[in-house]
This record gives structure tokens, C-alpha cells and sequence, in this order.
């Protein structure tokens, strides 16, 4: 069993994997701290000052009843919220690595596509059988 988990782990597929995912997880963070510390901060003050990160609705007080002005003190409570800014925050970032997935998953088609396009443009030369024959074809015509 080690030996097969080892063969696993040496595939080259398993490795692209790893490169992935520690890419993957570091572009989030990056995005994350683009929408939460970039785009949400104006969008907040245009929409008069509302900082998204705290927009909750309060389902149960805590042990300290409420109203909660941040959604860390109705946390900090013990309060069961529904957290509706973190929320559209997360599904802004969602789509913010889902549009750039698109973009390159759409640009590595069109690369495939061109490769193939250039491919199918360059002939192959015939086959030694088929320049033979070719050749006896072109003997018959003469008359040989």
C-alpha cells in the first residue's frame, strides 16, 4: 500500500494538483482582501455610509440582549444572526474567481484552438506506400 501511495504521489497530476490549490487559495485571499478593504468600502460610503461586514439580522439575543450595533458585539453576545454583508462580501468574491476562471479557462480554448487550426493547416507528407503507388499510378498513365 505505501509503495502505491508513493507511485500516486509521483504522478505529475497530483503535483499540478498541489500548485493549484496553494495558488487557488492564495488568489482567494488576495480577492477577498479586494473585495472587503477595496470595492465594499466605497460601495458602503455611496450607499451612505453602511459597512456590509455588519449588516445581520438578529434572530435570538445573547446572554446581553440586544439591539447590536456590530455584528462582532451581537457575536460577542452569543446571539444567533444571520449574516447577510459577510454574505454578499463572499458571493461578490465568488464571482470576482469565477470571471477570472472564465477568462482563463476562454483563453487557454482559444490557444487549443489555434494550435489545432495550425496543425490541420500544415500537410503531412504521404506515406512511403502512398508515394508508391503514386508512382505506379504515374507509370500506368505513360504506358509502361
Amino acid at each position: 500500500m505505501i509503495k502505491e501511495f508513493q507511485k500516486f504521489i509521483m504522478r505529475g497530476n497530483v503535483l499540478d494538483l498541489a500548485v493549484g490549490i496553494i495558488i487557488g487559495a492564495a488568489f482567494t485571499a488576495i480577492v477577498n482582501s479586494l473585495v472587503n478593504d477595496v470595492i465594499m468600502p466605497p460601495i458602503g460610503l455611496l450607499l451612505g455610509g453602511v459597512d456590509f461586514s455588519n449588516i445581520f439580522i438578529s434572530l435570538r439575543d445573547g446572554t446581553t440582549p440586544g439591539p447590536y450595533t456590530t455584528l462582532k458585539a451581537a457575536q460577542d453576545a452569543g446571539a444567533v444572526t444571520i449574516n447577510i454583508g459577510l454574505f454578499i462580501n463572499a458571493l461578490i468574491s465568488f464571482l470576482i474567481v469565477a470571471f477570472v476562471v472564465f477568462l482563463i479557462v476562454r483563453s487557454f480554448n482559444s490557444m487549443m484552438e489555434r494550435f489545432k487550426k495550425q496543425e490541420a493547416a500544415v500537410p503531412t507528407p504521404p506515406s512511403a506506400e502512398v508515394i508508391l503507388l503514386q508512382e505506379i499510378r504515374d507509370l500506368l498513365k505513360e504506358g509502361h
